[in-house]
């Protein structure tokens, strides 16, 4: 198939079995093979190639030759190549969204935010070719002028995860092309397609230049370990599980790429004695089972003030037992599929374990397939396995507190410091306990799952270092050097 037929087919059944390396679409010829699977239906979507370490090391070499030329090319041309991606992906928002339920079980709700919100995350990252400005600063040295230029860092390695496949891998590749960068992408491999080789029928269509952006797909234990670990890498972006983020980060440090890392989370839910409990419900019963709980900055643990805990367990049951369960192709439905069955027995298994350390099953708890009902825990503690662990599923122990002391242990208890919510009526009260919180995104009155493409994206503690999104992703994306001109002669000490 020519390259012209592969860009103009973005469908779940266009050709996707390909790497996509120097802007050229390579058929697996005699690598391995790995299938591709819609865990709705546990039937094989496609195959796609399984890269080698030669095949990362050719897109280094690509992607090397080609920043060269593309850091030249005026912000206004890089602009508009990455303002079209954008179009594009509103072109092709139904087969976009097919692909997303498809590949990777996500329902309508997941759907709407990951294709709105990675429209909104590719137009403000346009705008970066602008941003990356430096500045002049005085000098103690009478006649000399400093300059501070930021400029592009090179190639940034990205490996991308599979439950936001689309927005957390294009929330790196587009900033760092923008900011005059080349790419080469591992994406997730139960999400070769959404998380990778799309964005490669996207840039390739929105007339990016060979070799800037490269996709290469298959096992983490072999290309992402090259990728994370090649000598051409100036930054690796990874988004994952903090114990392979930091194998991934001792892979980039030790030949000097920055590791910017976002991992995982513990989030809790704090919920003080005066919350409006209507918004408290309704802001759980999201954070906990949007796309079925399946994201870092879900909410992993629901602490609430003992005088209104019951009622809380109970209207949160309530809401969990409601929630349509079923195939993501399906407008209605709210619950999809665990990614995969290696997900869903850990899950499970924090579920039997929490059980038979003595808390109660309220609503939940079962599952058929890969599909695991919204499962409702109370009388948790924050030790039990449900608590202590990045459950990564629809599962929401709740917690009792007596003051906001307590409500702030607890919150901390943990190696994890990504998000965190508060709810109560005195805002100022909430902004207290929020301030002692130890997470890089607290959100008062709301739910943990927030993202905008202008605020700083990241976490404290073992979920990561760096940050994604505007000022803060520009930053980690370009070097800073500084020119001095002497502008009138100098008299030097000797």
């Amino acid at each position: 198939m020519s390259e012209a037929e592969l860009s103009q087919d973005i469908s779940i059944d266009a050709f996707w079995n390909a790497l996509y390396i120097d802007g050229e679409w390579e058929s697996p010829g005699d690598r391995d093979r790995l299938d591709v699977t819609n865990p709705a239906t546990g039937k094989k979507v496609t195959e796609v190639p399984a890269a080698t370490a030669e095949d990362v090391d050719r897109a280094y070499e690509a992607a090397v030759s080609a920043q060269e030329e593309w850091e030249q090319v005026t912000p206004d041309e890089r602009a508009a190549v990455v303002r079209r991606v954008a179009d594009l992906i509103d072109e092709y928002e139904a087969e976009i969204r097919e692909i997303l339920a498809v590949e990777s079980g996500a329902a309508k709700p997941r759907q709407d935010i990951e294709h709105g919100g990675t429209v909104t995350f590719v137009h403000d990252a346009a705008s970066f070719a602008f941003r990356a400005s430096g500045g002049h600063n005085q000098s103690k040295i009478p006649g000399k002028e400093n300059i501070i230029q930021k400029e592009p860092v090179g190639v940034v390695g990205v490996i991308s995860p599979w439950n936001v496949p689309l927005k957390l891998s294009i929330r790196a590749v587009a900033p760092a092309i923008a900011l005059g960068n080349s790419v080469v992408l591992k994406p997730a491999r139960e999400t070769s397609i959404s998380g990778g080789l799309l964005l490669a029928r996207l840039f390739e269509e929105a007339g990016l230049p060979d070799g800037v952006l490269n996709v290469v797909t298959g096992k983490g234990s072999e290309a992402g370990d090259r990728v994370a670990a090649h000598p051409d890498s100036d930054v690796i972006a990874f988004t994952g599980s903090t114990p392979v983020g930091q194998l991934v980060g001792r892979n980039a440090v030790d030949h000097f790429a920055f590791p910017a890392l976002e991992l995982g989370g513990n989030n809790p839910h704090v919920v003080l004695e005066d919350a409006d409990l209507d918004q408290a419900v309704a802001a759980g019963t999201f954070g906990s089972f949007w796309n079925q709980g399946q994201v870092c900055i879900s909410i992993n643990r629901h602490l609430v003030h003992e005088s209104i805990y019951d009622e809380y367990v109970e209207r949160l049951a309530e809401r969990a037992a409601e929630l349509e369960i079923g195939d993501p192709t399906d407008d209605d439905v709210v619950i999809g599929p665990i990614i995969n069955e290696a997900q869903r027995d850990e899950m499970i298994e924090y579920v039997e374990e929490t059980l038979d350390q003595g808390a109660t099953l309220e609503a939940g708890g079962d599952y058929e397939d890969l599909f695991v009902e919204p499962t409702v825990l109370s009388d948790a503690t924050n030790d039990m396995a449900a608590a202590c662990n990045e459950h990564f599923g629809p599962i929401a122990p709740v917690i009792p507190f007596s003051d906001d002391e307590e409500a702030v242990e607890l919150a901390n208890a943990t190696e994890y410091g990504l998000a965190a919510s508060v709810h109560s009526e005195d805002r100022g009260r909430a902004r207290d306990v929020a301030d002692q919180i130890d997470a890089g995104m607290v959100h008062v009155n709301d739910q943990t799952v927030n993202v905008e493409p202008h605020v700083p994206f990241g976490g404290m503690k073992d979920s990561g270092m760096g940050r994604y999104n505007g000022e803060w992703i520009i930053d980690e994306f370009t070097e800073v050097k500084w020119t001095s001109v002497q502008r009138e002669p100098r008299e030097y000490l000797f």
